[in-house]
């Protein structure tokens, strides 16, 4: 049947239409030509539908090509994705690790500086320990911050190489930048919220370290000054035992003067009593005699003449030694005088010399105070 209808339709394609021709034929050929002009438009709608089938299955496999290249470009790039999220979590696990070494470090030297400081004993080596944890501080920011600058460029890198390498991928990439910056930016701030977490931390431990310095400073200052007043009050107490001991030195030798005074006046007094007696005795004997008595008178003035001269004599010499005394002592007191007067312009001049370097260290304390705080701020 499909042959006829095919040798119907070639015949009916080989010969003219009959309006056309100027061939009046029957009916039957009429029905012919129509049966063949259907044949011919069911076979062109088929070749159509055909070529419109096969375009359409060319399509298809273009795209399937398409997005089976896609797929094999959007896997070779979750490949390098992965192996960049592998180099990138290795790189901060390495990082993470570095900065635990760092802490670890910073804590074992915090612990040898705390130790060292606990050993420490002036004011000075403090000084010295506090300037040393600043420098320690500036420079373990500055690695960090080196660190994370260094971090930055190494992502900015990998972003720059990944664009580069994906080319026309630019949605895709441009999603899975979005994603890659809101998961380093969800990083970034949490180990920023830690960070500032930690130097909070650090600085309130800091703080209070410095108070603890500051209490200790206070401490060692009153001990100070309690040591200072207890120096104060045994010298002042030695004094005034060396004022007391002196006092009874002098006293005993005036006791010891006086009484020397005294035997010498017995003596004297014995002595003229004697003499006297023996006057006496010669004045009777002279007086036995009547030619003997103006002589033993002449004798007598003389004799009472020379009791005068050696009284007088005596006396000057009671008088010059009152006056050695006096001087001795006056000398002496003076000596004395000075002795305190120099002590107390001493003790006076250390005095003012522990103020002034008191005053400067609590200056200096309180300006490093006041840059570490504008530090701080």
């Amino acid at each position: 049947m499909f042959r006829k209808v095919a040798t119907s339709v070639q015949a009916a394609s080989a010969s003219p239409r009959p309006e056309r021709s100027g061939f009046k034929g029957s009916a039957a050929v009429a029905g012919g030509w129509e049966l063949g002009e259907w044949a011919r438009e069911r076979e062109r709608g088929r070749e159509e539908r055909e070529s419109a089938r096969r375009e359409r299955a060319r399509g298809e496999r273009e795209r399937e090509e398409r997005e089976s290249a896609r797929r094999e470009r959007a896997r070779g790039e979750r490949e390098k994705e992965r192996e960049r999220e592998k180099e990138r979590e290795k790189k901060e696990r390495e990082k993470k690790r570095e900065i635990e070494r760092a802490r670890t470090r910073e804590a074992r030297e915090r612990k040898r500086e705390r130790a060292r400081r606990e050993r420490a004993h002036t004011c000075k080596e403090r000084e010295k320990e506090r300037a040393h944890e600043e420098r320690e501080g500036e420079r373990s920011r500055e690695e960090r911050e080196r660190a994370q600058e260094r971090e930055e460029r190494e992502r900015e890198r990998e972003r720059e190489s990944a664009r580069g390498e994906r080319g026309g991928e630019r949605d895709c990439a441009r999603r899975e930048r979005e994603r890659e910056r809101e998961r380093e930016s969800a990083c970034t701030r949490r180990e920023r919220e830690r960070e500032s977490a930690r130097e909070e931390r650090e600085s309130a431990r800091e703080e209070r370290e410095r108070e603890r310095a500051r209490r200790e400073i206070e401490r060692e200052s009153v001990t100070r000054e309690r040591k200072k007043e207890r120096e104060r009050e045994r010298a002042r107490t030695r004094e005034e035992r060396e004022r007391v001991r002196t006092r009874a030195r002098g006293e005993r030798k005036k006791e010891r003067a006086r009484e020397e005074k005294e035997r010498e006046r017995a003596q004297e007094r014995e002595e003229r009593e004697r003499e006297t007696r023996e006057r006496e005795e010669r004045e009777r004997e002279r007086e036995s005699t009547r030619g003997e008595r103006e002589s033993a008178r002449r004798e007598i003035e003389r004799e009472r003449e020379r009791e005068s001269e050696r009284e007088e004599r005596e006396k000057e010499r009671e008088s010059a030694r009152e006056r050695e005394r006096a001087r001795t002592r006056k000398e002496r007191e003076s000596a004395h005088a000075r002795a305190r007067r120099e002590k107390e312009r001493e003790s006076a001049r250390g005095e003012r010399e522990r103020e002034r370097k008191r005053g400067r260290r609590e200056r200096e304390t309180r300006e490093r105070e006041e840059r570490e705080r504008e530090r701080e701020r």
